[in-house]
């Protein structure tokens, strides 16, 4: 039987294509490359570069909301697959979120975008996101964060365990069967539909077979100690648009991001939606995401 995502994923690729974007593979260095969707051509317009989440690759991802924004014509969009993860590889080592930060900042720079951008990420594109601010303050002007954190501390990752009952990020994120994705997906989710069984199976294939150890490898670099995170002073304006459902990192968790960040920081929920806001309530979750990205440009445009 033909996987069903081996039809779908030429079908999203030519849907970008239409949409002026293009799959651009930069070597980060030898050993490192990037999968970097990006304008077909040269745009003299306010860069925006999705991050994804750690359950798909970028445009699995953020291909509604890339959708919506290129017809609108205001930004150049971006949308890089982290290291194992879509087209995207390293024989490095190093499974940090400062790595992952370094990759991006460099594939980003070797295709133009040096400065001003927004960055736009989920869940663990968020933690890269927040590094990336941190380490490159002049790249990254400002963010829009979606069910995340500042960095996964193990009190935080504990309290995020407990709320969705899996005993580790691997058992949740990595799943190998059938009954686990749907469990997984179930947990990241206020009211997904469910798929038939061959669907669920056909995305196993695709998306959770390859580079397993490498992905477990990352989860596991994920979580730090409690005493080895430090609060940084972000210099950006930061946006945290959340699933009012979310289990994962819910809405203390968002306050409490708040606080962190400090009066730089807004806080939005989308109801009757989970940690996969954007997918559940793409309609929604895109308004809201065009409003903060207009208030933004509107911003940058009186300074």
């Amino acid at each position: 039987m033909v996987n069903v995502f081996s039809i779908l994923n030429p079908i999203l690729h030519g849907l970008m294509k239409l949409a002026g974007m293009s799959p651009r593979r930069v070597e980060i260095e030898p050993g490192t490359v990037l999968n970097i969707w990006a304008p077909s051509k040269s745009l003299n317009k306010p860069a925006v570069v999705f991050l994804h989440g750690f359950a798909m690759d970028g445009i699995t991802t953020w291909l509604l909301q890339v959708l919506s924004l290129v017809r609108s014509s205001n930004y150049a969009i971006y949308v890089p697959d982290f290291v194992f993860f879509g087209g995207s590889v390293t024989d490095r080592a190093d499974r940090t979120v400062e790595f992952q930060s370094e990759c991006i900042a460099k594939g980003l720079r070797q295709l133009g975008v040096v400065e001003n951008c927004t960055l736009v990420g989920l869940s663990y594109g968020g933690m890269v996101g927040f590094k990336m601010a941190e380490m490159y303050p002049e790249l990254v002007k400002s963010m829009v964060v979606t069910c995340s954190v500042m960095a996964l501390t193990e009190s935080v990752s504990n309290a995020g365990l407990d709320r969705i009952g899996f005993p580790s990020w691997s058992d949740c994120l990595l799943p190998k069967t059938v009954k686990a994705l749907k469990i997984m997906f179930d947990s990241a989710s206020y009211n997904l539909p469910n798929l038939p069984n061959f669907v669920y199976k056909d995305i196993l294939e695709v998306m959770y077979n390859k580079y397993r150890k490498e992905r477990n490898e990352l989860l596991e670099a994920l979580v730090i100690s409690d005493e080895a995170f430090t609060i940084p002073r972000l210099p950006q304006k930061i946006h945290l648009l959340w699933g009012e459902n979310d289990l994962i990192f819910d809405m203390e968790t968002a306050r409490n991001l708040k606080e962190q960040v400090g009066e730089k920081a807004t806080l939005e929920a989308i109801e009757k939606a989970g940690h996969l806001v954007n997918i559940e309530r793409p309609c929604l979750y895109n308004t809201h995401l065009k409003q903060i990205l207009a208030s933004l440009q509107k911003n940058a445009q009186h300074n």
